[in-house]
């Protein structure tokens, strides 16, 4: 087991590489860089979600998140003996698809903490991770990529509710994180600027919408105009040259003409009122209120069941952030609000 110190080193060595490919994305690539590239490049062909600029987002998320100054202070936040366990376990993952690298959060997390990880990874994002692991060199000696997991002492599985079931079934004997279905949502004051409002647009849009953290539903000032929001939005418009993301608009707008639902829409998204907070692709639901403190209160009952509120609100209860960076977590902003490190402290 490498010690503490150069497991650290081999992240941070990771996001080093990353940000110098972001930097010099125009130059002509050469070895590990055109790799990467040929995958970024080509990925959506393998996943039609996978569209090369948000594979590109993600990556560079993963560039600040593994930079010495974001590990240091995550790291900072734990004794040291967390990163040290007098006996390394076998902590089986299920890595998720939905969005690119979105199971690799759990993977820094078990290797950093001296543990020795088997991912499963998904069918639909299983290029990028190998050749991410090229860069980390001997820490590679802790990770193995298998196509099912047995011999392991936890586990940390992410899927839908239904495979949760699964899940539970399978892994239950096992100390686990089982990871289920959850939406965001967003808190507007009404006194948002049409800039403030394009930023949310980025919580929506980014990964299709895709993400647990994407915000699904709007809660708006009962006198709260509609058309501020469609203004605001039109520089994502693009989202709807993607084809399964098109292919889910024309679906869903045709479904609700059908149905003779009320609905309002701009060539590239749905706005419909209504009280889930789970919804397809391309249709957002809002529900307006009088009372925003009411709001709040509502959203913590169903605390277990919201990933993050965007907006600028107060709770304890709630993981709240601002309009623009839901899809930017820290490292300590925890899915499910679950700390892993904590939890791989006690197995």
């Amino acid at each position: 087991m490498l010690k503490f110190e150069d497991r650290f080193a081999a992240w941070n060595n990771l996001g080093t590489h990353l940000t110098r490919f972001l930097s010099n994305l125009d130059e002509p690539q050469t070895g590990w860089n055109e790799e990467l590239m040929r995958v970024v490049n080509t990925d959506v062909h393998h996943n039609g979600w996978f569209d090369k600029s948000e594979v590109l987002h993600a990556l560079g998320e993963w560039a600040k998140a593994l930079s010495e100054e974001s590990l240091s202070t995550w790291v900072e936040k734990y004794p040291r003996s967390s990163f040290e366990p007098t006996t390394s376990k076998v902590v089986g993952i299920v890595m998720a698809g939905n969005i690119p690298l979105v199971g690799l959060h759990d993977l820094l997390t078990i290797t950093l903490t001296g543990h020795v990880a088997k991912v499963k990874m998904s069918s639909d994002d299983a290029r990028l991770l190998p050749i991410l692991l090229k860069q980390l060199g001997p820490l590679n000696e802790q990770i193995e990529i298998v196509e099912r997991l047995k011999d392991i002492d936890a586990v940390i599985a992410t899927g839908s509710d239904n495979t949760a079931r699964y899940f539970e079934h399978y892994f239950g004997k096992y100390p686990n994180i089982i990871r289920k279905n959850r939406k965001s949502v967003a808190v507007l004051k009404g006194d948002e600027d049409p800039s403030t409002i394009e930023e949310l647009g980025k919580d929506i849009f980014r990964y299709f919408g895709l993400g647990c953290r994407n915000v699904s539903k709007l809660y708006l000032p009962a006198d709260f105009d509609l058309n501020r929001i469609f203004e605001a939005w039109l520089p994502y418009q693009e989202v709807v040259q993607n084809n399964k993301y098109a292919n889910n608009y024309d679906y869903h707008r045709a479904l609700f003409l059908l149905d003779r639902e009320t609905f309002l829409e701009n060539g590239f998204v749905v706005l419909k009122e209504g009280e889930r907070m789970s919804t397809p692709v391309s249709v957002i639901h809002y529900e307006r209120y009088s009372d925003i403190d009411t709001v709040v209160r509502q959203l913590e009952e169903k605390a277990d069941s919201i990933q993050c509120v965007v907006g600028n609100v107060s709770s304890e209860k709630l993981a709240v952030v601002p309009f623009g960076e839901s899809q930017s977590p820290k490292l300590w902003d925890y899915a499910d609000g679950v700390d892993t490190v904590t939890f791989l402290s006690t197995i």
